[in-house]
């Protein structure tokens, strides 16, 4: 897919820009159709559209993307009390404490004092702000309530990086146990075993089985360790390279949908964002049709966003939504229900809110629960292999020791 700028009109003359992604051209200027809108142009942006985020500029970290949260919250507030957008950014770069992200505001800033909109300008940022962030920009400058779409865009960004924290250190634990026991059992194997090789010369078949495999695992790290650790990163990196292709990265995604428990907990986490960014666009009153191709790319998971991306490119003004949905079958039977609950009570914007909130603590929970299972599971995992290595030493002495008195 690429990313394509394009430029339509209302049916009441008013224009209309954002991103879109399609095959070509001619999709782009179709799909713009779909939007309920009258194409002027479609131009091809740089890059693809999935590498936009991380192609050059500038490289986020955890504090990194909270700052940027931090600065657009200011940035609404300055908005709302009436300062200029001009003016407004340049008040809000002077309290920025990152040279990098000092210096991306900076030419943000200058764009806007030449005349570009906000969201052009966030859009020719690479990496300092996800794709959706623009958009949500843009809806802001159609409704003319700028200030009130960045507070929302900061709100959502702050929840986003405060649900990967939160993922994040409930994993630190597991994987610091699994390093550490790892390292124990890499520590027996090259140099507690070689310690009894000699004391084990010349019994040959005689010792156990088990003992005979621990110490061929041993001599075998030992001989061929670093050629095989090299061969490990070669495969990884092959495999990483292959799991990029389009293709076979759709196919993935499709089948990690599938996966007991961490299929739905990963349906859950996409719904989640995807729903708080709709709601944010419907507030803001981007039509429907404009905001599911907008929300649309929020979602990480090829296969769901692909599924999204149909819906968009079918659904009509006044069109529901639920249904199209529905039919996808990749959404939690509990969103659809919030979905229809919103068209019904003219109140979709509130109800993608809410299920954003609902989705996200059932996501904490799942995370939580999965590392409390995940965190003995692996103490016992990793205690069975060093106890079955000083086990298979054990019974190689005993063993030795009871042919030694063997008359």
């Amino acid at each position: 897919m690429v990313a394509f700028r394009y430029r339509g009109t209302t049916a009441t003359g008013e224009i209309r820009q954002g991103m879109i992604e399609a095959p070509s051209q001619q999709a782009a200027l179709a799909r713009v159709r779909g939007l309920g809108l009258t194409p002027i142009e479609a131009t091809e942006a740089q890059g693809k559209a999935e590498d936009r985020s991380t192609a050059g500029g500038v490289r986020l970290n955890a504090a990194g993307r909270q700052a940027v949260a931090n600065a657009l919250g200011e940035l609404s507030v300055l908005l709302g009390a009436g300062l200029t957008l001009d003016r407004a950014l340049t008040v809000c770069t002077e309290n920025i404490q990152r040279p990098d992200l000092v210096t991306a505001f900076e030419a943000m800033g200058r764009k806007v004092k030449e005349g570009a909109p906000l969201s052009r300008a966030m859009a020719e940022s690479p990496g300092l702000f996800p794709q959706m962030a623009s958009a949500m920009a843009e809806s802001g400058e159609a409704n003319g309530r700028l200030d009130s779409a960045l507070s929302r865009l900061a709100e959502t960004l702050d929840r986003a990086e405060a649900l990967r924290q939160t993922i994040s250190s409930a994993m630190v634990y597991p994987i610091l146990l699994m390093t550490v026991a790892i390292g124990v059992i890499l520590l027996m194997l090259l140099f507690v075993i070689p310690q009894f090789e000699d004391l084990f010369e010349g019994a040959g078949a005689q010792l156990p089985f088990m003992s005979r495999a621990v110490m061929a695992t041993s001599q075998g790290l030992r001989a061929y360790g670093l050629v095989g650790l090299a061969g490990l990163a070669v495969a990884g990196f092959a495999l990483n390279h292959w799991l990029r292709r389009p293709a076979i990265a759709d196919v993935v995604d499709r089948l990690v949908l599938q996966l007991p428990q961490l299929g739905r907990t990963i349906k859950e986490a996409e719904t989640a964002r995807f729903a708080r960014v709709l709601g944010s666009l419907v507030d803001g009153g981007v039509p429907l049709p404009q905001a599911l191709a907008i929300a649309r790319r929020s979602i990480g998971n090829r296969h769901m966003g692909a599924a999204v991306a149909r819906v968009a490119a079918s659904l009509k003004e006044g069109g529901g939504l639920t249904r199209p949905l529905a039919s996808t079958g990749v959404f939690p039977p509990m969103a659809l229900s919030f979905l229809r609950t919103g068209e019904e009570t003219a109140q979709l914007g509130l109800m993608l809110t809410r299920l954003a909130d609902v989705l996200d603590r059932n996501v904490r929970t799942a995370v939580e629960r999965l590392v409390t299972i995940l965190t003995p599971a692996i103490t016992v995992m990793m205690a069975a292999m060093v106890a079955t290595v000083i086990a298979a030493i054990m019974s190689a002495i005993l063993g030795f020791n009871d042919l030694a008195l063997a008359p």
